[in-house]
């Protein structure tokens, strides 16, 4: 009796669990990382589980719910190293590891190999996808709506992704032209009269969209398309009065447009047409009065075939502390607004 007592597992014991975990036709260094960077970023995503490597053996030891999590993970991460292998590129990195695993927490039924490895465009050599949940829902909504509000802080890839989805479009035929469009507002410069034609004028507001172009297409090929007319990246004033067919349209920095500019750009849709506008509402420029696009968000929100997409923090693909600039600034902006809200309140009584 004494005996069978002492050699009874505990609860840790019964909970614990012992995964082996074979790798086969997949270079570790690729599935690991640089001096195992990413196996560091799966440690930290399981806290409860320890992991190690021998040969292409990964073995997974540690609590029950916690490994079978990790071995999900591990699945995943070889596919999405054979699909790179048969893209010709690497773009597993500490994001990718992350955000599968947060897919995976939120639903086990999905496969971040299949929903991060969907290019939109490949461009000398180089795919642009996805890198977030986040982003995966946008570049869906921008295929099932008409209209798409792409809203979120700055690296969020919204008018990137945007783009890509504008040339994909127009490589496929299913449009025309591209029409890409921002307001020219400061961004807390003041610029003065600055030198040259009306295009020498208005080309510093444009110019990432131009830097964008080039990185998805030929840069040869781009101003062909420009003087054609198949591509037209001008400001938001140069829209009004026109109907717009059979074009995907782009409307960035959408939050220094005035409510006035919004209804005028939104009602320029014509038929076989698409419209992605972007911004961020923490960023508005504006020198005074509301932005439009804080208003439409009210005033739309009930449509169909008008989608908002709200990306964060959380899907800034930027470099790390850019989301956590983000974060602290959004902290910053909510404790200002809690005290100019207690400060009012004690007025009025």
């Amino acid at each position: 009796m004494a005996s069978s007592d002492l050699t009874a597992p505990t609860p840790e014991e019964r909970s614990a669990q012992h995964v082996v975990i074979r790798v086969d036709g997949v270079a570790m260094v690729r599935l690991l990382g640089p001096q195992d960077r990413l196996l560091r970023t799966i440690e930290r995503q399981y806290p409860q589980v320890s992991v190690l490597v021998r040969g292409n053996e990964i073995t997974l030891d540690g609590d029950a719910r916690q490994v079978a999590a990790a071995a999900r993970l591990v699945e995943e991460l070889v596919l999405m190293v054979r699909s790179d292998r048969e893209h010709g590129e690497n773009v597993l990195d500490e994001r990718s590891v992350t955000e599968s695993a947060k897919m995976l927490a939120s639903d086990q039924r999905v496969s971040p190999a299949e929903l991060l490895s969907q290019a939109i465009l490949t461009s000398r050599g180089k795919s642009i996808r996805p890198k977030t949940l986040g982003q995966k829902e946008y570049v869906d909504a921008i295929d099932e709506n008409t209209i798409v509000f792409g809203i979120g802080p700055a690296g969020t890839g919204k008018t990137y992704l945007a783009m890509a989805k504008a040339v994909q479009s127009l490589q496929r035929k299913e449009v025309e032209r591209i029409i890409l469009t921002r307001p020219a507002v400061e961004a807390g410069e003041r610029l003065g009269y600055l030198p040259g034609s009306l295009t020498d004028k208005i080309d510093p507001y444009l110019r990432p969209l131009y830097d964008a172009l080039n990185e998805m297409m030929d840069p040869e090929v781009v101003p062909k398309l420009l003087a054609a007319g198949t591509i037209e990246v001008a400001p938001l004033a140069y829209m009004r009065g026109r109907t717009l067919n059979n074009a995907f349209i782009v409307l960035d920095e959408a939050q220094n447009t005035t409510p006035e500019q919004m209804k005028m750009f939104l009602t320029r849709l014509g038929h076989g047409s698409k419209m992605v506008i972007t911004g961020d509402i923490t960023q508005v420029d504006l020198p005074a009065g509301a932005s439009g696009l804080q208003l439409v968000t009210r005033v739309l929100d009930e449509i169909d075939e008008i989608h908002f997409s709200r990306l964060t923090s959380e899907d800034v693909v930027r470099h790390n502390l850019v989301g956590r600039i983000v974060d602290a600034y959004t902290k910053y902006d909510a404790e200002r607004q809690a005290q100019r809200f207690d400060r009012e309140q004690g007025g009025r009584s």
